[in-house]
């Protein structure tokens, strides 16, 4: 027993599937059981009900998978997610799969290559092949049966992985100091150096190798000069071609459209309501007011302006 590295006291799950054969599930489940001790330390879950089995995060030491002899089990994604979430910081998973020897186009049974790479994404670390051997007459007959693979480029794989030391989310504070280095007088370490590159001395000033720049000189006469106010004007919207006034129009296009709104004419309908009511239709705008001559502007209450 010591190839599945139980020692007394771990909690271990043993995960079986339909091709496993009972006698040889309960020989390895008595074994293990002898190995941790009493107290209820073995659980027994099928590979298709593990993720309805509502174990907590982090309850196993170890967790074997498809070791049963004869077990020719296949581990999803899915499967393998619930088994890094069941296993304890610094845990460890031991399970056995058949695979391809090379690519193939059976979906269900994964290449040699891709077997730890299934186990590093569901989150394990120190992932590696212990063991790899050809299937036995009855492996490759269970093969068959259940995962209906009728070739014979199949191989047994060992592999093992372990979960990190920390809980996925889990958070730690970092001790990170950004005080500065005291000396021995107390007072913070300048390197003298440094200092002396970002000094600038009076006798710097006077020194004829010292040229400076006056600021003065990077002007130019058109920087010099005083704006347009107009340039500093946004453009309004009906620079830009609108239409109609925006939102909240700050630039009047807004205030013009109404203006133009009250002032506009209404267009007469029948071309007689210059001439009284007598000539107006009932809808007439200009109904109640006097006579006018054609073309005079004549000023409507708001309530006025409608379709005549």
């Amino acid at each position: 027993m010591g190839e599945y590295g139980v020692a007394p006291g771990q909690r271990v799950a043993i995960i079986w599937d339909s091709s496993s054969p009972v006698e040889a599930l309960k020989d390895l489940v008595d074994k293990v059981q002898v190995l941790v001790g009493a107290d209820n330390r073995v659980s027994v879950e099928n590979v298709d009900q593990l993720s309805q089995s509502a174990h907590r995060e982090s309850s196993f030491d170890v967790v074997l998978s498809g070791v049963v002899p004869g077990s020719t089990a296949q581990h999803s994604a899915e499967v393998l997610a619930e088994i890094a979430r069941i296993l304890k910081p610094g845990g460890r998973v031991l399970l056995k799969e058949p695979v391809l020897t090379e690519s193939g186009n059976n979906s269900r049974i994964k290449t040699a290559a891709k077997l730890p790479t299934a186990l590093t994404l569901s989150g394990l670390v120190e992932v590696k092949e212990l063991r790899k051997e050809a299937l036995t007459p009855e492996e490759a007959q269970s093969v068959r049966e259940h995962l209906g693979y009728q070739g014979n480029d199949l191989l047994l794989v060992q592999i093992e992985g372990k979960k990190p030391n920390f809980e996925v989310g889990s958070s730690s504070q970092l001790k990170l100091s950004f005080a500065k280095k005291a000396g021995a007088s107390g007072k913070a370490s300048v390197d003298p150096a440094a200092a002396k590159l970002w000094t600038l001395s009076a006798s710097d000033m006077n020194d004829e190798e010292m040229d400076l720049l006056d600021s003065d000189e990077l002007l130019d006469s058109e920087d010099l000069k005083k704006p347009d106010p107009s340039s500093l004007r946004a453009p309004s919207c009906k620079e830009m071609g609108k239409k109609k006034a925006c939102k909240n129009c700050m630039c009047g296009l807004a205030e013009e459209l109404e203006q133009e709104k009250k002032s506009s004419q209404p267009k007469s309908a029948c071309g007689n309501c210059y001439l009284g009511d007598a000539f107006r239709c009932a809808s007439c705008p200009y109904l109640g007011m006097p006579a006018f001559k054609p073309g005079e502007k004549i000023l409507l209450k708001e309530n006025q302006l409608h379709d005549a």
